[in-house]
């Protein structure tokens, strides 16, 4: 049988990381800006240029 305190608390659970952790790692925002330039880039091309 196991024995178990009474007394203390239990441990606490780390908390889950959620989107704006994955939005604040600099590596990702890089790629998500370059897509966004290219993106912009060929709207302005497409839409004053052609």
């Amino acid at each position: 049988m196991q024995e178990t305190s009474r007394g203390q608390a239990p441990a606490p659970t780390p908390e889950p990381r959620g989107c704006l952790f994955a939005l604040s790692q600099p590596p990702l925002m890089i790629f998500l800006g370059v897509i966004g330039c290219l993106l912009l880039a060929g709207a302005v091309y497409d839409l004053w240029l052609l």
